[in-house]
C-alpha cells in the first residue's frame, strides 16, 4: 500500500484557520492546538487540577463495561474501561450510527481516535483510552439509515433501511425487525460482485444483525469487532444508563440555559466580527436541548417524537405547542426521567466533557467549525474546550481504478474538477466520428438569424400566423439539437466501454461531487481486498499532518 499527501481545503474557513494556524483570533477560541506537543501535557494537567463537576468514574466504567460486553467487547477494550475507572484520560470522537458503519469517514475517525490515544499514552506516560461516542440520540433517519456502493454497471447504488413506522424518535429507539435486516443483507448480497471475501463478509453482517434491535446495536457491534484489538471503547449517548449519569449535567444546562445561550451568541459574534459566519443555528429562544415524548408502551416508554425545546422566560416548550414546562418542571424531568432529555450540537460538547475526562476530541471539518461556538460556553461552566484533533482523511484507489486512470491520463485533480470535460476531450481525440458541435451551433445561429425578418413580416398576417411561425422556428431548431445529440450518442456508443471505465473512476473517487470518504461504504473495499487496508491504517505510525492522503492499494 503506497500513497501521497495532497492539500484538500475542508470547505470550512473556520476549520482551515484552526488547522493551518492562519488566524490568531480563531486559535484563541480553541485555546489548544493538536500539533503543539506541550498542549497535550498542559491539558492533562488542567484535567488533573480541574474542580469542574464530572460524572462518577466508577459508575461510568460500570455502565461502559455492561454496554461493551453486550456488543462483543475485546479484552483490550475491557481493560481500557478498567483504566478509565482508575483515573485514565480519554480521546473521544463520535458519529451518529450508520448502516454498516455508514460512510468511510466513520472508520477514519475511529482510526484517528485510536492513534491519538496511543500517542498521548506514550508521550504523557499515563493511561489514555480511545472512546467512540455513538450519537444514537440523533433522529435524522434519512441520514443514518442508508449507505452507498458502486455497482457493476457502474452506478452509485443506495441501500437503505426504511424508518420504522411511528414516532420521529432517536435512531437508538427505532426498532428494526429481523425480517428487515434480512432483506437489507439480501439486497447487499445481490449488489456485491463475487469475491473471495464476500462469503465471510455476509456471514459476519448476518451475525452482527442477529438479535440487534436497532441500527445503533449493529453499528456498535461492527465497531467493537473491527477495532477490538486496539481497545476501542464504544458507548451510545442514548443508553438509559448513560442518561442517568448525565442527570446532574442536564440540571446544570437547564439552570444556566440563558447564560449559555448568551455565551453561544457571544462566540458567534466574535467569529462574525473576524469574517466567519456561524456554522450552527443559534436561535434567540433556543434551549439547545431535546425532549422525548411519550411512547405507546406505558408510562416509562419515552420513544415518542424527539422535540427541540425553546425557552420563553421561565417556560420551555416545543415550537408546535405540544409541550410546555416550567423551569422547575424541566429540572424535575432531569432528576427523575433523564432519559427523556438529549443534547443538540451545542450542548453535546459540554456533556461529553462532563461525562469523560476528555484530553482530546476527534472531529470532522464541519464539527470543528461549530465547536468554535462553544468556547465561551465551556468557560461559563468552569470548563475548557479539550484539544481539537482533525479526523484523518483518505482516498483509496484500487488497482482497477488506478489502471483506468493511467489508460485515460486521469489525475485525481481531473476527477475532482473536470471529469466531464476530460471525457469530452478524450472522445474528440478518437479516430472515427468527429465532434460536430461547432458546426451544428453555427447552423443553429444562422437559421435563427434568417428567421428574424420572416417573423417580423408575418406580424402583418395576424397573431395566429405569427405564432405559427414561432412554432415552426422552434421545431426546426429542436430537430437540429436532436441530430446533434444523436451524433454525440453514436460517438459515445462506439466508445461505451471506455466511457464506463472513466465513469467508474469518477464514482469510486469522487461520487456525487464529494470526496470518496463522505459517500461510499467500507463494504466496497472489504469485498474487493478484505480488511488489509484498514489494518494498514491502524498500524502506520502516528502522523500529525493535516493533509489528505491518497492511498494506492
Amino acid at each position: 500500500m503506497s500513497g501521497l499527501t495532497i492539500n484538500m481545503p475542508s470547505g470550512q474557513p473556520i476549520t482551515d484557520a484552526y488547522m493551518y494556524k492562519t488566524d490568531p483570533n480563531v486559535l484563541k477560541l480553541f485555546g489548544y492546538h493538536w500539533q503543539e506537543e506541550g498542549h497535550w501535557a498542559a491539558r492533562a494537567e488542567e484535567l488533573w487540577k480541574s474542580e469542574a463537576p464530572r460524572a462518577d468514574r466508577a459508575a461510568l466504567a460500570g455502565t461502559l463495561e455492561a454496554y461493551n460486553r453486550k456488543h462483543g467487547a475485546s479484552d483490550a477494550a475491557l481493560a481500557h474501561i478498567q483504566e478509565l475507572g482508575d483515573g485514565a484520560l480519554a480521546v473521544v470522537g463520535g458519529q451518529q450510527a450508520g448502516l454498516w458503519t455508514g460512510p468511510l469517514l466513520v472508520l477514519y475517525k475511529a482510526v484517528t481516535i485510536i492513534q491519538n490515544a496511543a500517542m498521548a499514552r506514550e508521550k504523557l506516560n499515563r493511561p489514555v483510552i480511545p472512546v467512540f461516542w455513538i450519537a444514537g440520540e440523533d433522529h435524522d433517519w434519512e441520514e443514518a439509515g442508508h449507505t452507498y456502493l458502486v455497482s457493476g454497471e457502474p452506478k452509485l447504488r443506495k441501500l437503505e433501511l426504511k424508518r420504522p413506522k411511528g414516532a420521529k424518535t432517536s435512531v437508538s429507539r427505532s426498532i428494526i425487525s429481523q425480517s428487515e435486516w434480512k432483506q437489507a443483507i439480501e439486497e447487499l448480497a445481490a449488489l456485491l460482485p463475487d469475491s473471495e471475501y464476500k462469503p465471510d463478509l455476509l456471514d459476519r453482517l448476518c451475525a452482527f444483525t442477529d438479535g440487534s434491535d436497532t441500527l445503533s446495536d449493529t453499528f456498535a457491534r461492527l465497531l467493537a469487532w473491527l477495532f477490538g484489538p486496539y481497545g476501542l471503547v464504544v458507548m451510545d449517548a442514548d443508553d438509559p444508563a448513560v442518561r442517568r449519569l448525565e442527570a446532574p449535567m442536564f440540571e446544570c444546562l437547564i439552570r444556566n440555559n440563558e447564560t449559555l445561550q448568551t455565551a453561544y451568541e457571544r462566540s458567534a459574534a466574535q467569529l462574525e466580527e473576524h469574517g466567519y459566519p456561524a456554522q450552527a443555528e443559534i436561535a434567540p429562544d433556543g434551549a439547545n436541548l431535546f425532549l422525548f415524548g411519550q411512547g405507546r408502551g406505558g408510562d416509562d416508554d419515552f420513544s415518542g417524537d424527539r422535540m427541540l425545546l425553546m425557552r420563553s422566560g421561565d417556560q420551555f416548550g416545543d415550537r408546535k405547542g405540544f409541550v410546555k414546562l416550567s423551569t422547575d418542571e424541566l429540572l424535575e424531568v432531569a432528576r427523575k426521567q433523564p432519559e427523556r432529555l438529549s443534547n443538540n450540537v451545542l450542548t453535546r460538547p459540554l456533556m461529553q466533557d462532563y461525562l469523560f475526562p476528555v484530553l482530546g476530541t476527534v472531529l470532522g471539518p464541519g464539527e470543528i467549525a461549530y465547536w468554535a461556538l462553544t468556547s465561551d460556553a465551556f468557560k461559563e461552566l468552569g470548563m475548557r474546550m479539550p484539544i481539537i484533533v482533525p479526523r484523518q482523511s483518505f482516498t483509496f484507489v484500487d488497482r482497477t481504478v488506478q489502471k483506468y486512470m493511467e489508460r485515460y491520463s486521469m489525475t485525481l485533480d481531473t476527477v475532482m474538477h473536470a471529469s466531464e470535460q476530460h471525457k469530452s476531450d478524450w472522445l474528440s481525440r478518437q479516430d472515427g466520428l468527429q465532434p460536430m458541435d461547432e458546426a451544428f451551433d453555427e447552423i443553429k445561429s444562422q437559421l435563427a438569424a434568417m428567421y428574424e425578418p420572416v417573423l417580423k413580416s408575418l406580424a402583418s398576417y395576424g397573431q395566429d400566423i405569427q405564432a405559427l411561425g414561432e412554432t415552426n422556428r422552434s421545431k426546426v431548431l429542436e430537430q437540429l439539437e436532436f441530430m446533434k445529440s444523436r451524433l454525440y450518442y453514436e460517438r459515445s456508443r462506439r466508445h461505451d466501454d471506455a466511457l464506463r471505465q472513466m465513469e467508474r473512476v469518477q464514482l469510486q473517487l469522487w461520487p456525487q461531487g464529494k470526496p470518496q470518504e463522505r459517500v461510499l461504504n467500507m463494504i466496497q473495499l472489504w469485498n474487493q481486498t478484505g480488511l488489509h487496508w484498514l489494518e494498514s491504517l491502524l498500524q502506520k505510525p502516528h502522523d500529525n499532518d493535516s493533509g489528505h492522503r491518497v492511498v494506492y492499494l
